[in-house]
């Protein structure tokens, strides 16, 4: 069992966990899994078992189908990931049959125009034939950033559109407005369960985004680098805005199955070189070739996990882990080591460095 820790390295329990354990499991020494809605494969009921009597909504992107199961616990809303476990929500071509899972639901979470073409071209799916599944879109009213300044050129104009850069939920504080987002749209869903939902929503505010805020931020102040070396597509530039930092993605562009250049190897030697760097962060869900060629070409010795909360593996679903956790487990003892705070065997879990140093 493995659970989120502080800025400190010591261990800290996940919210969804605390409710779940109920107090038995710290009385069962620490027994059992991360708990708190049901699940089934990708889908989560937010009531008391993964019934479907109630309202189902599906959701294109896992980080807000974990804010939407979060929100809808303890109502009878089914909150269900499209997106199949192993996968990239960004990049990933649906068959017909998810389509049809949307028509069929009563909400869908999205994160709006011109990030996930399959979600935009469903969304025209359902207004051409008027469907009236309730769209949510959770990037309603965040303010984005302008794209890397090392954007690839053929890039301009595309992700959120007119040259903002989408991957706004990596800030918890405008991660909060997709929980707003989310919350009314199930407000409107099912207002005979107006409190509950935004009791949950508050509550996840203040003690998870709040809470992950802070600790981020420590990290990054204790940081003397303020260089991170990235074997992963231009997915973090939100963590750098929020944090004074300085994300160098390798893969420019802001598509997860882009093309590594031989000019940005290049410029990731120099960056390495110039900052003495040792350690850089590769993408959980893209290919790692580009990192070990770094590991085999330059001075840095290692590469451990990085993910913009974009989809999960099958055991991060058996154990439960959601925003929080991977946040955590994954983002956090990598920016520890990236940045220099610590060790690599000093940061997470027990035996975290030796399960994702150099990982496969």
């Amino acid at each position: 069992m493995k659970f989120p820790q502080d800025s400190s390295g010591g261990r800290r329990w996940s919210r969804r966990a605390t409710l779940a354990a109920g107090g038995s499991l710290v009385s069962m020494g620490l027994a059992g899994c991360l708990g708190g809605s049901a699940t089934t494969g990708a889908g989560a009921s937010g009531g008391d078992d993964s019934s479907d009597d109630g309202p189902v909504v599906v959701a294109s992107f896992f980080s807000f189908y974990d804010f939407a199961r979060t929100v809808a616990d303890g109502t009878p809303l089914t909150v269900k990931n499209l997106v199949p476990t192993g996968l990239h929500g960004h990049g990933w071509e649906p068959n017909a049959s998810v389509t049809r899972d949307i028509i069929e639901a009563d909400a869908f979470v999205h994160v709006g125009e011109n990030f996930q073409p399959w979600a935009d071209r469903a969304i025209q799916t359902l207004k051409d034939d008027d469907v009236d599944t309730q769209l949510i879109n959770v990037r309603e009213g965040v303010e984005l950033v302008d794209l890397a300044a090392s954007l690839d050129p053929e890039e301009e104009g595309v992700g959120a559109g007119r040259g903002r850069d989408p991957h706004f939920w990596l800030d918890p504080q405008r991660a909060k407005q997709a929980v707003d987002n989310i919350t009314a749209g199930f407000v409107e869903l099912a207002p005979e369960y107006e409190d509950t939902f935004r009791e949950n929503a508050t509550a996840y505010k203040t003690e998870v985004l709040d809470r992950i805020d802070s600790d981020y931020q420590d990290i990054f102040d204790r940081a003397e680098r303020k260089v991170v070396q990235l074997a992963a597509h231009n997915a973090f530039q939100y963590i750098g805005v929020r944090y004074g930092v300085e994300m160098r993605p390798l893969v420019v562009n802001l598509a997860a199955s882009g093309d590594v250049k031989p000019s940005d190897i290049t410029e990731a030697k120099r960056v390495i070189d110039e900052n003495d760097i040792r350690y850089i962060g590769a993408g959980v869900f893209e290919t790692r070739k580009p990192a070990q060629q770094l590991v085999a070409e330059t001075a840095v010795e290692a590469y451990f996990p990085v993910t913009p909360y974009a989809g999960v593996r099958e055991d991060w679903v058996e154990q439960e882990w959601g925003y929080e956790e991977i946040a955590y487990n994954i983002n956090m003892p990598t920016f520890e080591v990236v940045l220099g705070n610590r060790e690599p065997e000093a940061v997470g879990y027990d035996g975290w460095a030796a399960e994702w140093r150099n990982f496969e």
